[in-house]
């Protein structure tokens, strides 16, 4: 077991007195009159949570240990010096580490520097030593995934701050805010946000539906700040029309004409009217129950943060259509920004045309969330629009053409084949969910869907106007909101290409941007074992939202990446690329530094009932490819390493490449070979419901990522896709004939991975790609020239740097 912490900021002798005092564990004097061990006594004493009765407290300590053969309260009577062990001993247990199971109780410090945890040693304990020790103990992670305040927090130890008056909120310990705002008691109320649009054709602006919950404190002169998560699916999804419009991805490849040109997505009104303003109102007239919430905001809900979810254009109660990434979508939630920090117009209803500010808050927001989610905030940071401070943008898309497309390829997300723009839109579409509303709306959604599906040109792949409207890329340099950027480099949904494109060039300008590359999936890490990322995320938005100065940008590292091969591992960076760029030749089945010599081919057809078996369960396919002898693919390898060694930024394939048809498609997949245990593909579940937010408030669910019970083969670290003809950009078709071989250069996905001492680099060369691409099972030969063929990765180092 292993914890890592990154939130914990530096703090003067004196602020940590003042905190203490604030949180009602420390008092004048003590330090000055109270020996190290009863300044132990006391502050143990006030923490527990059970009662205040002394002989309760007494009984509490007498079940801890403070030596190997001695109870606490016995060690306490005995008056011997606090020594390092001790004060480590009494802490592992406090943190809810097990005598005898976690840890050995004759060596504590050695579990300590094992799970490294914070510490400060000392040859002989003084009270000061004990304030202080005690102190960076609160804000230290415990085995079920809280720091001990929070862990307190949860049982009640600051629930005398619910009643404290507004103006002294919050509280703030080590540059954070404490949970001292009571959930019982939070305003949840709806408000209709005005946007410029017109999408459904009416004849009237767009009003967009926000849900908010914010502090009861908010109501009394305390101006909060907002974290505001924008989803398409907060309101409902329409599983079964996504079932439906899922195309068809059994279908050949075909040859493309060079002045092919898909037709453009029709324009929305620009003629319409805004909504008469008929009076105002300081609180809003409609409320909810519930919401589909993110954790990651119930734990800052209750730390002072106003909570706003929205779920924009074309979804239940707003007006519009589902437009999927467009800059309409874009804009709906840019709105929501805008109303919060005063430049927009909302309604406290539909029709009434009652005006509603949002005067509670302070105007700073933050936009957090995951994959839709997440590509929300980073398209709105796009627009520079004023009153977004911050984004947390997890698993986000930069640019659709590279979720759904590739190098002029159809190319599905991972899991999703068949899925596309318009299943998404259709999906989302969550009017649906007021049939009267949908009844209205019907016949104009059914025209833009039909036009979407051939804007979005399933026919040929190429990037086009439609995708161009959806790339993001093109206006990052109008980021002025702080950036965090999470992703799973093991992400085949959202593809870690989006984010290194983001990260890339937010390196050239003044944006403050953190990075943090996890081993996942497409999941969120703010329950993970071995990270502190909500207490992260709280410094961080601490600083950007309630403006404190609390060292948030320094504290936090730049680059912070979880390690591929030791569990519960986080190592820091300055840079995601760095290191010395290595070209490896295909030389027979070889990477080696020789070009190779050559003709290989392999044919990308089938047995039918083997093309079936593969469409069926395409996982199939991926363990034959790494099997075959050469019948499908070609594959080559590389010595092994001979030490560890760190591979860090985007791979890239050069072919010299035919095809037996006047079109055809390329893949690559680059491998880890080598036996050895290897981390579980998703992470594993510890403790359900056991990460308590906040007192009496929700939980979350501990997890985190384990060594696998059997060691493996080998593992797939990056792929890429490329059509032969689209071999200078997605937007050019070049002509090809059949067998006309032609240099193709294409990218795989960027890596961040440590090739373990002994493992090989592999690189596999084939053509259908039975999880991502189209599968048409068609007799088409390739036939690669290795003089024209190798692999460059460029990072490959052996330190952390």
């Amino acid at each position: 077991m292993k914890i890592n912490q990154f939130s914990i900021t530096p703090t003067t002798p004196q602020q940590r007195r003042q905190e203490l005092m604030m949180i009602r564990l420390l008092r004048k004097n003590e330090e000055a009159t109270l020996t190290p061990n009863a300044m132990l006594e006391t502050l143990l004493a006030r923490i527990h949570m059970a009662s205040n009765q002394p002989i309760i407290t007494k009984q509490w300590l007498h079940d801890l240990l403070a030596t190997p053969d001695l109870a606490l309260d016995d060690w306490l009577d005995k008056q011997e010096p606090l020594t390092n062990s001790i004060f480590y001993l009494i802490a592992l247990q406090l943190l809810d580490f097990e005598v005898a199971v976690d840890f050995d109780i004759t060596d504590p410090l050695t579990m300590i520097k094992k799970t490294g945890l914070p510490t400060e040693y000392h040859q002989q304990w003084t009270t000061t030593n004990v304030i202080d020790a005690f102190y960076l103990l609160l804000n230290t992670h415990g085995k079920n995934g809280q720091s001990l305040i929070d862990h307190l927090t949860a049982e009640g130890f600051l629930a005398w701050t619910y009643q404290l008056p507004a103006e002294q909120k919050p509280l703030y310990f080590n540059g954070k805010p404490l949970a001292c705002f009571d959930p019982a008691k939070f305003i949840r109320e709806v408000v209709y946000i005005e946007t410029d649009m017109d999408t459904d054709f009416d004849g009237k602006a767009d009003l967009v539906k926000a849900e908010i919950m914010r502090p009861r404190e908010s109501d009394d002169d305390l101006s909060v700040p907002v974290v505001f998560t924008a989803s398409p699916y907060n309101q409902g999804t329409n599983d079964e029309w996504g079932e439906k419009a899922t195309h068809n991805v059994n279908v050949p490849l075909t040859h493309k004409s060079t002045d092919y040109q898909a037709p453009k997505e029709k324009s929305f009104s620009i003629n319409f009217a805004y909504q008469q303003v008929t009076g105002h109102a300081d609180h809003a007239t409609e409320t909810f129950s519930t919401t589909p919430a993110y954790t990651l905001n119930n734990y800052l809900a209750v730390r002072g943060y106003a909570i706003v979810y929205a779920a924009g254009i074309g979804t239940k109660d707003s007006d519009g259509l589902q437009t999927c990434g467009s800059p309409e979508q874009t804009d709906s939630m840019k709105a929501v920004i805008e109303w919060l920090h005063g430049n927009r117009r909302a309604f406290t209803d539909r029709n009434s045309g009652t005006e509603i500010k949002a005067n509670w808050c302070n105007g700073k927001v933050a936009m957090t969330g995951r994959s839709y989610l997440g590509t929300l905030a980073t398209a709105v940071a796009t627009t520079g629009v004023a009153g977004l401070e911050a984004i947390i943008s997890e698993a986000a898309i930069s640019s659709w053409y590279d979720y759904y497309r590739e190098n002029g390829l159809v190319r599905a997300p991972g899991g999703f084949q068949g899925e596309d723009a318009d299943v998404l839109a259709d999906e989302t579409f969550s009017r649906t969910k007021r049939p009267a509303d949908y009844r209205r709306v019907e016949q104009v959604n059914n025209q833009y869907i039909n036009q979407m599906s051939e804007a979005m040109d399933r026919k040929s792949g190429n990037y086009n106007d439609f995708w161009d409207k959806r790339n993001y890329r093109h206006n990052l340099a109008n980021i002025k909101a702080a950036v965090m950027m999470v992703h799973g480099l093991n992400d085949t949904n959202v593809r870690p290409s989006n984010v290194k494109a983001l990260y890339d060039s937010l390196q050239n300008s003044t944006v403050i941007n953190k990075l943090i590359l996890h081993q996942g999936q497409h999941i969120y890490i703010n329950a993970f074992r071995s990270l502190d990322f909500s207490e992260m995320v709280n410094l961080w938005l601490a600083n950007k939202l309630w403006g404190q100065d609390n060292h948030a940008d320094d504290t936090l590292p730049r680059v912070l990446v979880q390690d591929n091969k030791t569990p519960e591992t986080w190592n820091t960076y300055d840079h995601w690329t760095a290191g010395k760029q290595q070209v490896y030749q295909f030389n027979d089945r070889r990477l080696t530094t020789l070009p190779g010599l050559g003709i290989q081919s392999f044919n990308d057809h089938q047995s039918e009932e083997k093309y079936r078996e593969w469409c069926k369960d395409p996982h199939e396919w991926a363990k034959a490819l790494i099997k075959d002898n050469g019948q499908f693919s070609r594959h080559f390898v590389s010595t092994p390493v001979e030490t560890d060694t760190l591979l860090r930024g985007t791979p890239t394939v050069t072919l010299r490449v035919a095809s037996s048809k006047n079109y055809g498609m390329i893949s690559a997949r680059l491998v880890d070979l080598g036996k050895g245990k290897r981390l579980t593909t998703s992470p594993v579940l510890f403790n359900r419901n056991g990460l308590e937010l906040g007192y009496h408030w929700k939980t979350d669910d501990l997890r985190e990522f384990k060594l696998q019970k059997s060691p493996t083969t080998y593992k797939v670290i990056a792929s890429g896709h490329i059509n032969l003809q689209n071999r200078h950009t997605p937007a050019q078709v070049d002509n090809l004939d059949a067998n006309q071989f032609v240099s193709v250069n294409f990218d795989l996905q960027p890596i961040f991975h440590r090739l373990a001492a002994g493992h090989q680099l592999g690189v596999i060369i084939y053509s259908t790609d039975y999880e991502y691409t189209l599968r048409g099972n068609e007799q088409i030969e390739y036939q690669l020239d290795l003089s024209g063929c190798q692999l460059s990765i460029p990072g490959l180092s052996l330190d952390n740097n």
